[in-house]
């Protein structure tokens, strides 16, 4: 008589902080940050929700944690390069990841307790800034308004009801409800820009983003 052995249980992979937080996003990515909480943490990752407790002390310290991961995740340029490719290349970097994860946006200055990324991250920028002849307050002005201009534009761009490929049917039918005549400035724009071959909203974060590093370039000209 052949003996069967049993096949062994599948293995259970076992809970962690890294695991919890990836989890997180993954939730917030998916169904929007109002979707994360402990009971939908808990469900994705199959534990008991006082499980969750021995990694976390609540959602604040998850919603630190994310923020964190999401700041590792913006590129922070080389600090042997000149200040203006590094803010050009953090910028884009913070663009590309903010789309990614575009619950962030609110919250990536909103957080009481920092972590040791995002405070490193904060740190390394205002070193740039400062090895690139930037003052401390030059060095905040610019900080304040490169990443009111991220931000501002990321969450502009999560809104808009239309990406690169729709763009054009999404206008005609806007376009269809104007009265014949009404509007006449923006049928102009949309007719000699929005719907011309090879249009990208994303050029006007470029454009915008020049815009700024010019103007700092000139500021710091003007102190020398």
């Amino acid at each position: 008589m052949t003996t069967r052995v049993p096949e062994p249980a599948t293995k259970r992979q076992p809970l962690n902080r890294d695991r919890l937080l990836s989890t997180a996003i993954a939730i917030a990515d998916a169904s929007g940050i109002g979707a994360l909480t402990m009971r939908s943490l808990a469900q994705a990752l199959d534990v008991k929700p006082m499980s969750l407790y021995h990694h976390v002390a609540n959602k604040e310290e998850i919603l630190d944690g994310i923020i964190d991961v999401v700041f590792g995740e913006i590129e922070l340029p080389p600090a042997d390069i000149d200040w203006r490719t590094a803010m050009r290349r953090r910028a884009v970097s913070a663009r590309q990841v903010l789309a990614r994860h575009p619950w962030a946006t609110p919250l990536m200055e909103s957080r009481r307790n920092p972590g040791p990324v995002t405070l490193g991250h904060h740190d390394a920028v205002i070193g740039i800034l400062r090895r690139g002849g930037f003052s401390i307050q030059l060095t905040a002005h610019a900080y304040s308004m490169l990443d009111a201009y991220i931000y501002g534009f990321a969450l502009q761009e999560a809104g808009l009801p239309f990406d690169n490929e729709t763009v054009p049917d999404v206008a005609q039918e806007m376009m269809a409800e104007f009265p014949t005549g009404a509007y006449p400035h923006l049928t102009e724009l949309a007719m000699e820009h929005v719907l011309q071959p090879g249009y990208d909203y994303g050029d006007e974060f470029d454009f915008g983003l020049d815009l700024i590093l010019d103007s700092f370039e000139a500021l710091l000209r003007s102190d020398r």
